[in-house]
């Protein structure tokens, strides 16, 4: 797969791609429903927030099939906002103030001049300078201003979200990615990896090396080489992607995180990477994969133990199996496969806890290695209930016995009926 930058000549729109509409739709869907979560009580007054486009283009782009005009990702971020705005707003007895701050970061002179008209003639252009920030040059030079932009709104967490949608795989290092989490407590990054790209790219040369150092991921592949990969495992395309995986979450130092693939025609060429420090992040964005089906998939296992499905743990062939062949959709079949593994899994996790574990510290424990969200948790747990294997107790001494009444604060604990199925 060929990669170059979108082109902004002469004031004309860059061609967009399906599969880039597809990471703006989960990225409009994600921000309406995770900034409405950041309201926790009724008596809030405010909500700042940091949004950072560190890739931020012209602004609008042509569809590459329909000819018809698409926005990018900054009116994406402004949208989403007035949208969660919106949807706040009813019922709600006490006025919010949404103070929001937006910068949108782009190193191409003709994207940024096509950005700027683009914004003003949408009706956003008295807001340059104020609420809206245009910064001139790459994400990596601004790196250190923008996190100081973010510490000088939020002193004390730090709330922000920044999307790295880069062209390839070769403009973020992780060591920045890390500073944001070190620096910024309650920080996000979407990041896009192009990593079928790089493995095309890949090999043991010297160029190859200085992509890995210049994404300070040097020693990627623990001490194989790309030759003896390529000859010596059954499919060495999933083995990278997987030590990419590995070593990409390890190293960026988030908490929570998510990496699936962005069908593009046929097969998944980009990762699409939320990286978190909190669990409820994690779930949203999730969920939000499972809401949009037809443009994600995921080559582990239904359940947890995702690293050991995709070949993190070994060089054994079946290690690979699972659902690796065909590839992990977030269909109706999939979730039950989900709601069905993590039945089994989680009661013997369950039954290694005779004192009991909240459903909060059970999925905030292993819901990295699973492409299951909270809601499929719960589903699992209600089938357990139901079975006699587990009872779940609230704060009051209440049993849940449904899906959609179990929280995070409920206790999860071994039923003391046995129960005994008869085939």
């Amino acid at each position: 797969m060929t990669l170059s930058p979108y082109r902004w000549d002469d004031g004309r729109p860059a061609i967009i791609q399906q599969h880039s509409i597809a990471k703006h739709d989960v990225l409009r869907e994600y921000l309406v429903a995770y900034l409405q979560t950041l309201i926790v009580t009724p008596a809030q007054e405010a909500l700042n927030v940091t949004l950072v486009d560190g890739f931020a283009g012209g602004g609008v782009y042509v569809h590459q099939d329909t000819k018809e005009l698409v926005l990018g990702s900054p009116f994406i971020f402004l949208e989403a906002a007035q949208e969660a705005a919106a949807l706040v707003a009813i019922g709600r007895k006490k006025p919010l103030a949404w103070n929001l701050d937006y910068y949108f970061v782009e190193k191409n002179l003709n994207a940024r001049q096509h950005l700027r008209v683009s914004l003003g003639e949408r009706g956003y252009g008295e807001r340059i300078g104020r609420d809206i920030h245009l910064i001139e040059g790459s994400f990596e030079a601004n790196s250190e201003q923008l996190m100081k932009a973010v510490q000088a709104k939020s002193p004390r967490k730090g709330r922000s979200i920044f999307l790295l949608d880069q062209y390839g795989y070769s403009q973020v290092p992780v060591s920045q990615i890390r500073a944001i989490f070190q620096k910024l407590p309650t920080a996000e990054v979407i990041l896009t990896f192009a990593v079928d790209a790089f493995i095309n790219f890949a090999s043991d040369s010297a160029a190859t090396q200085r992509v890995l150092g210049k994404i300070d991921l040097p020693d990627v592949l623990r001490g194989r080489t790309f030759e003896e990969i390529k000859r010596e495992e059954k499919d060495f395309r999933l083995y990278i992607q997987s030590c990419f995986y590995k070593a990409l979450v390890e190293q960026c130092g988030a908490k929570f995180f998510t990496v699936f693939f962005i069908r593009t025609t046929g097969h998944g060429d980009y990762w699409l990477v939320h990286l978190s420090q909190h669990p409820k992040a994690r779930d949203v964005m999730t969920e939000v994969h499972w809401n949009k089906n037809n443009h994600f998939i995921h080559y582990g296992g239904a359940g947890l133990d995702m690293f050991r499905t995709l070949g993190y743990t070994a060089r054994d062939d079946a290690s690979f199996t699972g659902q690796s062949a065909l590839g992990f959709c977030f269909d109706e079949v999939a979730g039950e496969a989900s709601v069905t593994a993590l039945a089994n899994q989680l009661s013997p996790l369950i039954h290694a806890r005779p004192e009991g574990v909240t459903f909060a510290e059970i999925f905030a424990t292993h819901c990295n290695s699973s492409p299951a969200d909270s809601q499929k948790y719960r589903q699992a747990l209600e089938r357990l209930i139901g079975h006699k294997e587990v009872v779940a107790t609230s704060a009051s001494g209440a049993r849940r016995y449904r899906a959609s009444t179990i929280s995070g604060a409920d206790v999860l604990s071994v039923s003391q009926q046995k129960y005994f199925l008869f085939s």
